[in-house]
C-alpha cells in the first residue's frame, strides 16, 4: 500500500498527513463518530496501519479527518463527482415560435413541444412575431400567448412575463419543481376491430 506522507498539495485536493498544521483534530472514528485528538497521534496511528490522515472538513474547529488510504479515498470521490455530473440535468433554453394568426394544428404542434421541453425540466422561450400590419393588434398576441400559459399551466411557471420586444412579444417559461413526465394515456387504436365486424356485417349480407 503506497503512502503518501511528502506528497505535495494541490489547491484542489485537501491536506493530509504532515501538511494538517493544527494542534488538534476532530478524529472520526468507526462506530463512535468523531473525537477530538492531538494531530500529532492522529498522524502516528494513520503510519502505524500503513494510511493517511485526510482532512475532510478544513472549515470546522478542529478539522474533521479520517485514517484512510489517500489514493483510494481520492479516487471514490472522483468517481462519486462523476456519477452526480452524470445524472444531473443541464438547463437549457428552447425556443418555440409562433404567429398571431397561427393555425389550430401548428399551435397544438408548438404547445406540445413547449410541454415536452419542460417535462424534461427545460425553459422554454416564447417568441411571437408579428408581420407588415399585424403589428397594429398586439392584443391578438396576447390571446396566443395567454392561450399558450394557460396549456401548460400544469407543468409550467411563467419565469418571464411576455412583454413587447420591437415587434415580437417574449415569454420566458420555467418548468415547474417535481414535475413528472405523465404516461400517454390515449386511448389504443380500434379500427381493426371496427374493420373487422364490418367485413362479418357484409359476410351476413351475403
Amino acid at each position: 500500500m503506497q503512502h503518501h506522507k511528502n506528497r505535495p498539495a494541490s489547491s484542489k485536493d485537501p491536506r493530509i498527513n504532515r501538511q494538517i498544521t493544527n494542534p488538534k483534530v476532530r478524529l472520526v472514528v468507526d462506530g463512535k463518530g468523531t473525537e477530538v485528538v492531538e494531530t500529532r497521534l492522529a498522524i502516528e496511528q494513520a503510519e502505524a496501519r500503513g494510511l493517511d490522515l485526510v482532512e475532510v472538513s478544513p472549515d470546522q474547529d478542529p478539522p474533521v479527518c479520517k485514517i484512510v488510504d489517500f489514493g483510494k479515498w481520492k479516487f471514490e470521490q472522483q468517481k462519486r463527482k462523476k456519477e452526480q455530473a452524470k445524472n444531473q440535468h443541464v438547463i437549457q433554453i428552447k425556443e418555440i415560435k409562433l404567429r398571431p394568426k397561427v393555425g389550430i394544428n401548428d399551435y397544438k404542434i408548438k404547445k406540445d413541444q413547449a410541454i415536452s421541453f419542460l417535462e424534461n425540466g427545460d425553459k422554454v422561450k416564447v417568441t411571437l412575431r408579428f408581420r407588415g400590419r399585424e403589428i397594429a393588434h398586439p392584443d391578438l398576441g396576447m390571446v396566443i400567448i395567454n392561450r399558450l400559459i394557460a396549456d401548460v399551466t400544469e407543468v409550467a411557471l411563467v419565469e418571464t412575463p411576455a412583454k413587447m420586444e420591437g415587434k415580437q412579444i417574449v415569454l420566458v417559461l420555467a418548468a415547474k419543481p417535481g414535475q413528472k413526465k405523465k404516461p400517454d394515456s390515449k386511448p389504443k387504436p380500434v379500427a381493426s376491430e371496427a374493420r373487422t365486424e364490418k367485413s362479418d356485417a357484409q359476410a351476413q349480407k351475403v
